[in-house]
């Protein structure tokens, strides 16, 4: 969906892409029929608040609407309150189908998913070391039903840290509580559970939270917080490497705001780059960001390239590790690990003679020991026939780099029925063909965003080949 595209629905105010998402999650996405009115948007949706504007997405070149438009609210509250009262309705007596709404995506996310209903019911809050739960949902009962309260203690002597969690049953009661509750609890939206995988949650956010917020002393982000020298003053004098946690993730900080783009185009000089993501905080202009690599070599090379980089010109960002509890003896061996098979896996397809060595190397003999990972694979199975009808396709996508064909053979064919596996030349892509569609699903199931042998899979369901061919290159 372009958004861009879609601003131009007719004259009238237009905000900055500045503005968009100003507050965050002040604009609803609606999925609507084709011949209704900017008018009536206006009539039914301006119950809930004060409107910024409206515009509907329209077709380039014939200008009608796509049935898709876009609501800007004043306050983020609004914009929830809207979608919650108004998905599944009909916008009039003669309309027969119901309408969807949505909180859009903001614009600098790089996608135009649909926000999580967790996003938006979960608040993250500072709070004096002597509340209990009880305090807590006490204090934040006024804006709304709770569905819980937490308090993020230290594992070891399980005091409070200072740094609590409320969820609400609905996004307005949420939103209603950071527009309103005293500006002491420094109240934003959490982070989704699910960005912190293969760490436990807890350690996840209060470190992260905690270098944001000044509670460590290599980063002082915010100056409400902590003593006044921070880590812009003196990289050098702050940088104990020797001591510091490793990880695969980052925490950013900059005295400049930046974008998703901007993080992104920065970070992904370094080979390996997952995810970045900018973190907001209703009271500072500071930028704050956090990135994360597929692998543990990467995140320390850009840690130690770009720590101190001056972007723009003039102003040095401070990059740390975000300490998720890991070990970094066990993080280290696993890095070592993966290095050495992505190397031995770049030999191997850049040199097609080495296959053989690398095959039938070492004591065993087997290609098993090809195959660093830690997924757990079925055991091998031979192929079946290459006459035989394929009942399922699926698409392969590596990064950095494509595996040996007779290493992909060896993974795939685990599941069973596997008729046939191959690359796409000049591409880090590939298919494999099966004779069953339940191994196929097994394959997906298991080996989708995993990690072997130092590269990353994306496996899919492929489009037919009749698809495949009538599909139309884009123009534009």
């Amino acid at each position: 969906m372009d958004e861009a595209g879609s601003c131009a629905s007719g004259g009238g105010f237009r905000p900055g892409v500045d503005s968009l998402d100003e507050p965050p999650n002040s604009r609803i996405f609606l999925v609507i029929s084709k011949y209704t009115p900017e008018s009536v948007l206006r009539e039914r949706f301006s119950p809930f608040g004060e409107i910024q504007d409206i515009w509907v997405v329209r077709d380039k070149h014939t200008k009608e609407s796509k049935g898709i438009a876009f609501v800007k609210f004043a306050r983020s509250s609004q914009a929830c309150r809207a979608m919650e009262e108004m998905h599944g309705q009909c916008l009039s007596p003669n309309d027969t189908k119901p309408i969807k709404v949505f909180i859009a995506q903001s614009r600098s996310s790089g996608s135009h998913r649909d926000v999580e209903d967790e996003e938006l019911t979960r608040i993250f809050v500072m709070i004096p070391k002597s509340y209990t739960e009880e305090d807590l949902r006490e204090k934040f009962k006024v804006y709304g039903d709770i569905e819980y309260c937490s308090i993020i203690k230290n594992k070891v002597t399980g005091e409070s840290k200072g740094l609590g969690y409320v969820r609400y049953l609905k996004p307005s009661q949420a939103a209603q509580a950071i527009e309103n509750c005293d500006r002491s609890f420094r109240a934003i939206l959490a982070e989704p559970k699910n960005k912190a995988s293969e760490s436990s949650e807890q350690d996840y956010y209060s470190n992260m939270r905690q270098e944001t917020l000044g509670h460590e002393p290599r980063v002082n982000m915010f100056p409400f917080v902590g003593e006044q020298q921070s880590e812009f003053s003196s990289f050098d004098k702050n940088d104990n490497r020797g001591q510091e946690a490793i990880s695969k993730r980052l925490s950013v900080v900059s005295r400049v705001p930046f974008t998703e783009e901007q993080l992104f185009s920065i970070f992904d000089i370094v080979p390996g780059l997952e995810y970045c993501e900018i973190q907001r905080d209703p009271y500072s202009n500071y930028g704050h960001g956090v990135v994360q690599y597929f692998n543990v070599a990467s995140a320390i090379y850009a840690k130690y390239k770009l720590h101190g980089f001056q972007y723009p010109p003039g102003n040095r960002i401070g990059v740390s590790f975000i300490d998720d509890g890991s070990n970094a003896t066990d993080l280290l061996r696993k890095m070592a690990t993966q290095m050495v098979a992505a190397q031995l896996a770049s030999m191997v397809w850049n040199n097609p003679s080495q296959q053989q060595f690398l095959q039938f190397g070492g004591s065993s003999g087997s290609q098993l020991s090809q195959i660093q990972t830690d997924v757990v694979l079925p055991s091998c199975k031979k192929k079946v026939p290459p006459e035989t009808p394929v009942k399922e396709r699926l698409f392969i996508v590596f990064n950095p780099h494509p595996l040996p064909l007779d290493v992909l053979e060896d993974i795939f064919c685990r599941f069973g029925n596997l008729i046939e596996v191959y690359l796409v030349s000049g591409k880090n892509v590939g298919y494999a063909k099966y004779a069953d569609r339940i191994s196929a699903n097994d394959a997906i199931t298991t080996l989708h965003g995993k990690i072997l042998n130092g590269v990353r899979l994306k496996v899919m369901l492929a489009d037919s080949p009749r698809e495949e061919s009538n599909k139309r290159q884009r123009t534009y």
